[in-house]
Order: structure tokens, then sequence, then C-alpha cells
């Protein structure tokens, strides 16, 4: 990884606290109880989940309307991370844009650097470093290898994706998020050495599979085998004046409810 922050070491500090190398198979309201909080799931208008802190104990409200557990997991994780670290800070409820896990410092800012740190935090508490590093050792990435990770630590394909591009020690990528069909933010590996084209805040390109997504109003165009696309280099990247264009892939994880797509772009 590149550098551990506060919230890697915190969440790191809890499971040993706890006497555990990961809480997958774990009841995340047992969890909860342990630290002295209450996990409850009700319908929460316009809220995917918020902490209340009391005088001795908080509770952590969750959505029962979320669809996927995967992302009641990840929301509280995102809470617990608020408990450990933000206690008695005030906060806002929870919304979907909170947990936009690849936005940058603009939408850090303006949701707080407490979201940004209990995002963070909810990534090592589920997907711990070692672990993580353990089943991507010696694999080639691909939608199955996310998909695999994703069933593994019960973690959404938009978290998890995430989490692989934190470590260097893996296949560089580049993560695009697009809404409302432009493109919001951009981050991409430290080793992915070429210059992302001028997309922000504009329509991602024709010829991307992002474009496709669009087109077909967020439905799911392939099947697992067929995830990956082939597209060109100069489909997303600047062209230097002596580079060639050569084969990428990308692989788009659409969300129709938010009108959002995760692009994830790659080189063979």
């Amino acid at each position: 990884m590149t550098r551990a922050t506060n919230a890697h070491i915190q969440a790191q500090e809890l499971l040993n606290s706890c006497g555990l190398d990961e809480i997958t198979d774990l009841e995340m309201n047992l969890f909860v109880s342990g630290l002295d909080a209450m996990l409850i799931e009700e319908a929460l208008p316009n809220c995917d989940g918020k902490i209340i802190f009391g005088n001795t104990k908080a509770v952590i409200k969750v959505n029962s309307n979320t669809q996927f557990e995967q992302r009641k997991h990840f929301v509280i994780a995102h809470e617990i991370g608020h408990l450990i670290m933000h206690r008695n800070m005030h906060l806002p409820d929870d919304t979907f844009s909170n947990f936009n896990i690849i936005a940058g410092m603009e939408n850090a800012l303006k949701n707080g650097k407490q979201e940004l740190e209990a995002n963070e935090f909810a990534c090592e508490l589920l997907m711990p470093e070692k672990l993580f590093l353990k089943e991507t050792k010696g694999k080639k990435f691909s939608p199955l290898l996310i998909k695999q990770l994703s069933e593994r630590f019960k973690t959404s394909l938009t978290a998890t994706v995430f989490r692989y591009l934190q470590f260097k020690q893996l296949h560089p990528i580049c993560l695009v998020f697009i809404e409302n069909g432009k493109v919001k933010y951009w981050r991409k590996s430290d080793d992915l050495k070429i210059w992302f084209g001028d997309y922000t805040r504009l329509a991602p390109p024709s010829d991307s599979v992002a474009a496709e997504y669009i087109e077909k109003d967020y439905d799911f165009l392939y099947k697992l085998e067929e995830k990956a696309q082939l597209i060109s280099k100069s489909t997303w990247f600047n062209l230097g004046d002596y580079d060639e264009d050569s084969d990428f892939y990308e692989y788009c994880i659409p969300t129709r409810r938010y009108k959002t797509i995760l692009s994830i772009i790659w080189e063979d």
C-alpha cells in the first residue's frame, strides 16, 4: 500500500483488540454490540445510514430498504468508523454521495474529512490488507477476480475494485466515476504511466464502453466472460508524440438507480 492512514491504522487496531483477522463471517449486530453500541435496521428516508451518540451508548442505524447486503455491510463499517474516530462530533446523515469512495478532495471537503476517513476505515475493516494481498497474489486482474474478491469479503464490486487500486503491488488500473452521463472523478494506479484525457465534467468518449451503457440506460450489456471489452489506449488516454496506440480493456459497473457508472480501464 502507498501509506497507512490514521483510518487504516485505527481499523487494524480494532481488529487486533478483538483478536480477529477479519469480520467477514460475523453477524454485524453482534460485532457492533461488542463495541458498546446498538445496530438497528429501519426505513430511513433519503438516508443510507446514521450514528447517534448517547451519553453512554451509540446507536447505528442502517436503511432496511437498502437492496444489497454488501452495501449494508459497508454502511455499517462506515458508521463504525465514525464510532471509533469521530465520537461526539456533529455528523450529517450518510447519503449516497458520502459513500463515493473514489471521489477526489473536492467531494471529500464538501462532505467533511470525516466521511473520507470513515470510508478508508470501512475498506480496511472489511478487506484487511494482509488478507486482501494474500487473495490477489499471483492472480491476473479481471472482472472475474473482482467478483471473486467481492464474494470472499462480502463487499460490493465498487468497494472491492477501489481496494484493489490502493495497492502498488497489484496490476495498475484506472477508475473513472461517471454520474448522470458526465465524468466526475478519476483515479489511477501510480504505476500506470499515462495521461488521462480531459473528460472531467464531460461525457465519456463516444468509443468507450461507458458510453454504451449510457446509451442503453445503464442496463447490463455483457455477461461475466464478456465484461472486459477491448478498447484502444487513445479512447481514454492522451498519446504522447512518440506513443503508439495499443490495446486496453474497459469493464463497467453500472447502477441504474443512481445513474452512475464505475469504469475500470487497464492494459493486459
